[in-house]
């Protein structure tokens, strides 16, 4: 056996070890003793394999199956670029706090100065986005490369899963030629290659997450805020203790007596914030999407308390007063009358927006949102899109709580979220969903493609397509003003057909043109197909602006 196949069957059996059930592989020469250890570790039931040609979709894939299941996933490539298209994911698992372990193929340093090709630098490729990084010294014929090679895999899923902050890990590993398994390969190492007896992990770790710190809320008037994770952990200790509990997905994942799913509209009612000014605020993980969130944290008169921070600690004003891994008991008891005050608003905006919502034409985002969430089956998973359709999800959705929800927003970009679909959905044991706009489609379209061998799971992609950047007409560049600029370098408009650009990948597809159709177009059905809704973004601004009205006149006289 040569070194480049002996190291790449150990580093394969001691991924399994260390608990990773999932690899992405994207085709590679320099990969290729990695390739074969997978397929046969695949072959024999030990691993699930998902093969992709599209690196940075690849790594995407991979963070959504991470992220759904909450243990590291691993990507590997070959050298060059294709390590580079893995960097968005890395960006995006470093700021979510995603485990994922990836590894690099390269060339031995003897060709990096030789004009081999298909050679750039990647040690330390991703900078300080990586909890861990190593590179590997090159395989060799000498007494204890395997506990080497075991140990390192050890670190590496150590640094990205074993303490409670997740996050990326990167492995460089240099393979010397010959890359695939000898002719006359009998399997024989000079000294034994086999890992701990019975599946046991090389070096075993601690459970770091035993003893969480906790934040100690101390406020009768008080309010919880559920950003991307642990809804449903809020919604528990909120419904316990007699806190109004908001989330930036809104309704979706909430529940109890104390969940209010108008959140992110009430926040922006300076007049009801002005008399329900929270004294603390209790945050779970970092909020991203809404200005008036944001606001409230920078308020000088409000405390913060900080749970489970994904990467650092989100700090608008730099004020927060404690940060931990947990919530404990209240030193105070709540204001009956203070969460009753949040009850009453929430009903009001609730049902200005409906109402609202019912007399305008459709189709329009926020209708969508509504008519999607309430159309979910039980237990089913949705990813929600950056940019409007995130925003659309949270001010227009019903109370679910039992819907599961995943959204990109470690760097709140649009880079990868028809990848990370499918890779959530592949591990999701329910029908998915995806709520998108089209320029987030697009980007990555090419999540798509999926080989005949390769698992395509039960989702359903919606694709909200306003020909363009809507989400730009909301904010200040959409102003009247500035009309003369907007649609060349904000609105963008690409006049693209999905329907032919997705029969090119082979992905079913529906035009739903009317309420009718497009509701027909959610009932669940097996496989990978797309839903597609054609908006007019000229309207989002117009729309937005009648229902901030509606609901601050019903709140204020609520």
């Amino acid at each position: 056996m040569n070194p480049s196949t002996a190291q790449a069957r150990v580093i394969v059996d001691e991924l399994v070890r260390n608990t990773v059930s999932h690899v992405v592989l994207c085709p590679g020469s320099r990969n290729a003793p990695l390739s074969i250890a997978l397929y046969d570790a695949a072959a024999a039931g030990r691993v699930q394999l998902h093969v992709r040609i599209d690196e940075r979709g690849a790594a995407f894939l991979a963070l959504g199956i991470a992220a759904r299941t909450g243990r590291p996933a691993a990507v590997i490539c070959t050298s060059g670029t294709a390590a580079a298209n893995f960097h968005p994911a890395v960006l995006e698992a470093d700021r979510a706090g995603v485990p994922l372990i990836v590894l690099t193929a390269d060339r031995p340093p003897e060709l990096r100065a030789a004009g081999a090709s298909q050679v750039i630098d990647q040690y330390q490729l991703y900078g300080d986005a990586v909890r861990y990084f190593d590179e590997l010294a090159v395989g060799e014929r000498r007494a204890g490369q395997n506990s080497y090679w075991r140990s390192q895999i050890c670190r590496a899923w150590n640094a990205a899963y074993g303490e409670w902050r997740c996050g990326p890990v990167h492995l460089n590993i240099p393979f010397r030629d010959p890359l695939v398994p000898d002719l006359d390969d009998d399997g024989e190492w000079f000294e034994s290659l086999e890992g701990r007896p019975g599946g046991a992990r090389w070096t075993e770790l601690p459970d770091f997450g035993a003893l969480p710190s906790f934040v100690v809320p101390s406020a009768r008037h008080g309010l919880v805020i559920a950003c991307d994770t642990g809804a449903q952990a809020a919604s528990e200790w909120a419904e316990q203790h007699g806190w109004p509990v908001v989330s930036e997905t809104g309704g979706l994942g909430l529940s109890g007596g104390t969940a209010i799913s108008s959140g992110a509209w009430l926040l922006g009612v300076e007049e009801f914030i002005s008399r329900h000014r929270p004294e603390q605020v209790l945050c779970l993980g970092r909020p991203t999407v809404f200005r008036q969130v944001q606001k409230v944290l920078s308020d000088p008169a409000v405390e913060v308390l900080l749970v489970r921070p994904d990467s650092d600690w989100p700090a608008p004003a730099h004020n927060v007063r404690q940060v931990g891994q947990w919530f404990a008991e209240p030193t105070k008891p709540a204001d009956p009358e203070w969460l009753a005050g949040w009850k009453r608003a929430d009903a009001a905006a609730a049902r200005a927006v409906s109402e609202t919502l019912a007399g305008e034409p459709w189709p329009s985002g926020l209708r969508m949102a509504a008519e999607l969430v309430d159309a979910l089956p039980e237990g089913a998973l949705l990813v929600v899109g950056s940019s409007n359709p995130t925003r659309d999800v949270a001010l227009a959705g019903q109370l679910r709580p039992d819907v599961l929800v995943h959204r990109n927003r470690g760097v709140a970009g649009i880079d990868g979220t028809v990848s990370t679909a499918i890779g959530a959905a592949t591990v999701h044991r329910a029908p998915s969903y995806a709520f998108l706009g089209d320029l987030t489609f697009l980007h990555d379209a090419s999540g798509l493609l999926t080989g005949p061998a390769e698992q395509r799971p039960d989702l359903t992609i919606v694709v909200l397509n306003d020909d363009g950047g809507g989400i730009f007409s909301l904010l200040e560049q959409g102003a009247p003003e500035h009309a003369a600029s907007f649609e060349r370098v904000f609105g963008t408009p690409h006049g693209a057909d999905l329907g032919a650009l997705c029969a090119g990948y082979r992905v079913p597809y529906v035009l739903a043109e009317t309420l009718p159709e497009f509701r027909a177009a959610l009932r669940p059905a097996p496989g990978l197909r797309v839903v597609e809704v054609r908006v007019d973004r000229t309207r989002h601004r117009g729309l937005h602006g009648r229902l901030r009205a509606a609901v601050a006149e019903a709140v204020t006289h609520s």
